[in-house]
């Protein structure tokens, strides 16, 4: 059985429903048969991996740990994963620290398979990697109804830990432009055109800094880490994307030709 999240509409709209009814609905996903034996099972599995070769063995394990970083398309590139995984993060010239998605960066630093001893044997370990899949899990349910809201849950969470992090204003910039989903809102909600992609990598920071510093006041990522300028940056990103095109939710499609959407509603009201 699968989980298909109610949002009933696009654009700001849709975007309040869901934020609203999410603890529900996300609780609802969890409840599922199948995430709980997903979750016993890497209870169970994880603290007995001490390699990486032991981890690309157990396509489970090895399941749950990539969507744990929206990693799950990788589930067959097992050898580049490995590649990832054994060489960690500690030598600045290793093949996570070379590649521009940052989400194999931090998988590879979660893991820990270049250290003495790897994290998958620290206690909190489990309780850590699958509240991450958790959250990205309901994340794509929400994605295969409408990529939009899939696109702001991401930006809101990732925007929060960039925001923080200890890196220069320039470095955080380069991380937006490296992750295609932070790229896709900020492009979206500045306003920039499909082209913009095509100009010099130093020239779309300085832009994108100018747009930002227009529409927000600052031009610093560091000010996203107020939940009120990111949920601004969210709310221009679903306006102008609704206002692109807005998807109808197949889910909601499905659910009001059967006459239970009302229904559904109303109890995550």
């Amino acid at each position: 059985m699968s989980f298909s999240p109610v949002i009933p509409s696009g654009g700001i709209t849709g975007w309040i429903f869901l934020k609203r009814t999410m603890p529900a609905q996300q609780a609802a996903q969890n409840a599922l048969p199948s995430s709980r034996r997903d979750e016993a099972y890497f209870r169970e599995k994880i603290g007995r991996v001490t390699s990486a070769e032991d981890l690309i063995a157990d396509r489970r394990l090895l399941s749950v740990s990539l969507g744990a970083f929206g990693l799950e398309a990788d589930i067959n590139n097992k050898y580049f994963i490995r590649k990832v995984l054994e060489r960690g993060t500690l030598d600045a010239g290793s093949l996570a620290n070379k590649l521009a998605d940052k989400q194999y960066l931090k998988l590879a630093a979660a893991f820990g398979f270049d250290l003495g001893t790897p994290n998958t044997q620290l206690s909190g370990f489990a309780d850590k990697i699958l509240a991450q899949y958790a959250t990205r899990r309901f994340e794509t349910a929400v994605g295969a109804q409408r990529d939009d809201m899939r696109l702001a849950l991401n930006a809101e969470r990732e925007l929060k830990m960039l925001a923080a992090s200890i890196s220069s204003d320039r470095t955080k910039w380069y991380g937006v432009l490296g992750s295609a989903p932070l790229r896709k809102v900020f492009e979206t909600a500045l306003g920039l055109p499909a082209a913009f992609a095509s100009i010099d990598l130093d020239q779309q920071v300085t832009v994108m800094k100018a747009k930002t510093d227009a529409l927000f006041g600052e031009e610093s990522l560091a000010q996203f880490a107020d939940p009120a300028k990111t949920e601004q940056l969210i709310r221009r990103f679903l306006m102008r994307s609704d206002a692109a095109g807005p998807a109808t939710s197949p889910a909601l499609q499905l659910l009001q030709a059967s006459g239970r959407g009302s229904g559904l509603l109303s109890l995550l009201r």
